[in-house]
């Protein structure tokens, strides 16, 4: 009996060494940080600062890897054509202002957000999208909205910002479509 086939590897964005080299560059700033630890207050700030580090990965690595589930669902399980008609340069206004509701409604920091624009971006949606989603995250997320900007600086200011920056990530979507396309 043969096992179903597996499925195809996604078409992810070209990394062009990107991603090794900023690999490289975290790991030596961390360990010239570690010397520098160890030289001016000796050996106990190295162990210190790996405690540090691991508690930050215990509160990281969850939150991380239930974002790559997500995006890896999100591909896996919504046909590219799907995501294309839905996000892709051909969707219009409509595509964009998806992205925008997407993205405000995305929970989380970076770690959450990133993995499912990277897999939106193998699925077929196209820059102008993805940009409305990012923008629409980093500037009008429901989360933040709600649990920071109107328990400090109150309801009224709160949603004046909202509304100014509302129309933000739809301009970006369509800026970046007019763009020409660039690899770097």
């Amino acid at each position: 009996m043969t096992s179903p086939p597996s499925p195809p590897v996604p078409n992810l964005p070209a990394r062009n060494g990107g991603t090794r080299s900023s690999l490289l560059v975290v790991a030596a700033l961390s360990g010239a940080s570690g010397l520098a630890a160890w030289a001016v207050k000796g050996s106990d700030s190295v162990v210190q600062g790996l405690a540090i580090a691991w508690g930050l990965a215990l509160t990281i690595l969850p939150v991380l890897g239930a974002a790559l589930l997500l995006a890896g669902f999100v591909q896996a399980g919504i046909a590219r054509d799907t995501i294309s008609r839905w996000l892709g340069a051909e969707s219009g206004f409509r595509g964009l202002a998806i992205a925008t509701v997407a993205g405000a409604a995305t929970p989380g920091g970076p770690m959450a957000a990133f993995p499912l624009v990277l897999a939106l971006a193998a699925g077929g949606a196209d820059r102008g999208a993805l940009i409305a989603y990012i923008t629409a995250w980093s500037l009008n997320g429901f989360q933040r909205i709600l649990v920071w900007e109107i328990p400090i600086l109150g309801p009224e200011f709160a949603a004046l910002r909202f509304l100014a920056s509302l129309p933000l990530p739809i301009l970006a979507g369509l800026l970046a479509r007019r763009l020409p396309p660039w690899r770097v």
